[in-house]
């Protein structure tokens, strides 16, 4: 983990890069994709969908929930994700929900930046590294 200073626009610029949002997208998904299939089943998302710490309250403190309210929160998402109800995401799928969820963040951190504290390889920190990597040239 490492501390980062990043804001809403950190955030667009990666999503609006097409080249790197979806070679980020591609490797996340292909990580996720265990069984090698081309499509990502619950089981294969879960992992994803609990590494978006929706039951963090304060500071990184993880809340205790009631194990049927965090599946029925974790299936909600995935239906998010499953944009055609077949009950499963291909990589399109995947990206979409992603570039929707990114943008979402962006709007809400607004364009004052703060400090966060990110974990590599998760998609802040590649839109801060990316971000470096661009005005460091």
């Amino acid at each position: 983990m490492s501390v980062e200073v990043l804001d809403g626009a950190t955030i667009l610029s990666f999503v609006e890069d097409e080249e790197a949002f979806g070679e980020f997208i591609a490797e996340r998904f292909n990580n996720l994709d265990k069984d090698r299939d081309g499509i990502l089943s619950y089981p294969e998302m879960l992992k994803e969908l609990q590494g978006l710490r929706v039951f963090d309250t304060h500071f990184g403190i993880d809340v205790k929930m009631d194990p049927n309210e965090v599946s029925r929160v974790y299936s909600s998402i995935f239906v998010q994700f499953d944009r055609d109800s077949n009950g499963t995401v291909d990589l399109e799928e995947f990206k979409q929900e992603m570039k929707e969820m990114m943008v979402a963040m962006a709007n809400g951190l607004g364009f004052l930046p703060v400090q966060m504290l990110l974990e590599e390889n998760s998609f802040l920190k590649k839109a801060v590294d990316r971000e470096f990597k661009y005005y460091s040239i």
